[in-house]
């Protein structure tokens, strides 16, 4: 058993096969959820699970669960997965690596007749990516209970379509109540989208969490003014005041390392004309961390800082949080089997935390979980430049199969 390996050649193939669905001109994908072409990716995939043998189950939220029988077909399935629907400009691998790498783990069992007690499970998820529908994360979401499926159904696009009437046209509204699916375990293989593993020249990445996050609206108030006759100590600069904050927001990431995280990364200045001084200054703040204590810290000494700067500055300060997604350990028996099948293949390995959310986050919620990283070319995804090494990606659904086979156990004979 410890010789198996996947065909690498056939999961580049279909990796390659699926891109062309939604090709762009600069080599990447834009296959947005429930679209046309979301609906030709889905009966691709689907088609490909039933040329190997798999059932297929597709519930109320559009999720898709792919179904290779075990010797014990009480036994709840061993699960991987992740989804296909893509970043308007998105690349080859996000998702779609981690489906096609369950497909892959079933074609090589059947290659190689190998029967498991438990069933082995292929899902991909509805509109993980919630670049046309919000929320993110929606399919894996009302799965765990996370949000009710009527929030999701009422989720309307830029054109005013809801994700019920899309589901409905593509031929993809199933039957089956969301969570009411089982699963024993679930492993999601995916590129790290980002820079460490290529960075530190490793092959796999093993991730024992993902971390948690907190998003925040903040809005600066003062005074618009003329930039030339008003002298610097009478002016109530909001933009001033605004960078105070934002270069607290990175010095606090930097207060907690290694996992600290801080970023600006929209700013609004009104009225944003050369010779006014801004009276109003808008910004989003992002701060994450691998666990509760650290990412609660992280969030007084911002509020603090705050409250500091509004005494300080005499300037109108309101800050909201608008998003917390908790930090989520994934489970010890999931970690130490991708951990242990990666020793055992002989591959260079770290520990990995995610700074990206994935569906495995939520499937975490229901069943033991846990996630495989290999390398992405310069740590770059949610681009059509995104590309990996085959090499790795074959690597990572080796890791796959024997984690896979760990929790599903091979039948004798």
């Amino acid at each position: 058993m410890n010789e198996l390996r996947i065909n690498g050649e056939r999961l580049w193939s279909s990796l390659m096969e699926l891109a062309q669905i939604g090709a762009t001109p600069k080599g990447g994908v834009k296959r947005l959820t429930l679209t046309d072409l979301d609906r030709q990716g889905r009966d691709l995939v689907t088609g490909w699970a039933r040329e190997a043998g798999m059932s297929i189950t597709v519930d109320q939220i559009g999720n898709v669960f792919m179904r290779r029988e075990g010797s014990n077909p009480s036994l709840p399935p061993v699960m991987t997965g992740s989804h296909i629907d893509t970043q308007p400009t998105g690349g080859k691998f996000d998702g779609n690596y981690g489906v096609l790498a369950g497909i892959e783990v079933v074609r090589t069992l059947n290659d190689l007749r190998i029967r498991t007690e438990a069933p082995i499970e292929v899902a991909f998820w509805t509109n993980e990516e919630g670049s046309r529908f919000v929320p993110v994360m929606m399919g894996s979401g009302v799965f765990c209970g996370a949000f009710t499926l009527e929030h999701a159904y009422s989720a309307k696009d830029v054109e005013g379509k809801s994700v019920r009437e899309e589901l409905e046209r593509i031929g993809y509204l199933g039957d089956q109540v969301p969570g009411q699916h089982p699963i024993g375990a679930y492993f999601e293989t995916h590129i790290e989208q980002g820079p460490v593993l290529e960075d530190e020249g490793k092959v796999i990445g093993v991730v024992p969490a993902v971390m948690g996050l907190s998003w925040y609206d903040c809005t600066v108030s003062g005074m618009e003014a003329h930039a030339g006759p008003t002298p610097m100590h009478l002016r109530r600069d909001a933009l001033q005041v605004a960078t105070r904050i934002m270069q607290e927001v990175v010095a606090i990431a930097n207060r907690y390392p290694p996992y600290g995280r801080g970023t600006v990364g929209m700013v609004q200045v009104f009225p944003n004309s050369r010779n006014v001084i801004p009276g109003q200054v808008k910004f989003s703040i992002d701060l994450r961390n691998v666990n509760d204590e650290l990412l609660n810290r992280m969030h007084e000494d911002m509020l603090a800082f705050i409250d500091r700067t509004r005494g300080e500055s005499g300037l109108g300060i309101d800050i909201e949080r608008v998003s917390y997604y908790p930090p989520c350990p994934f489970h010890p028996d999931c970690v130490d089997a991708v951990r242990k099948a990666t020793e055992k293949l002989g591959y260079s390995t770290m520990d990995v935390v995610s700074g990206a959310g994935h569906d495995a986050i939520y499937a975490a919620r229901v069943a033991p979980a846990g996630m495989i990283f290999v390398p992405c070319k310069d740590g770059i995804s949610h681009n059509e430049i995104e590309d990996a090494k085959p090499e790795h990606l074959e690597a990572g659904c080796n890791v796959l199969l024997h984690a896979m086979l760990e929790r599903a156990r091979v039948v004798a004979g």
